[in-house]
């Protein structure tokens, strides 16, 4: 299951990571965000130690998608050393996710 980001650990989990970070920005009445979302917690599982893989839920959590311009979701941000380096808006397949996340491991 992958890990859910908020707010108040935004900072410690995903900007302080020594890891690649993977983002998903969702909501629960987003149907991409629900078709992604097995997609996203099976890349946790098979990149655990490699990377670092979770959600932010921008219902629950408004402060962390307006400072990243989140706009549409699913978006999916992938966080190094702090600083975003990959963008994918929309649902993605499985193959360009590990693809995109492996070339930052």
């Amino acid at each position: 299951m992958a890990l859910e980001f908020t707010d108040d650990n935004f900072e410690t989990l995903v900007l302080k990571s020594d890891k690649p970070v993977l983002v998903d920005f969702w909501a629960t009445w987003c149907g991409p965000c629900r078709a992604i979302a097995p997609v996203i917690d099976e890349l946790h599982d098979e990149l655990e130690g490699k990377a670092v893989i979770g959600k932010v839920n921008i219902d629950e959590n408004s402060d962390t998608p307006v400072t990243y311009g989140v706009r549409n979701i699913p978006t999916l941000l992938v966080f190094k050393n702090g600083q975003v380096v990959e963008t994918l808006v929309g649902n993605q397949p499985k193959s360009t996710l590990v693809e995109l996340l492996e070339s930052h491991i």
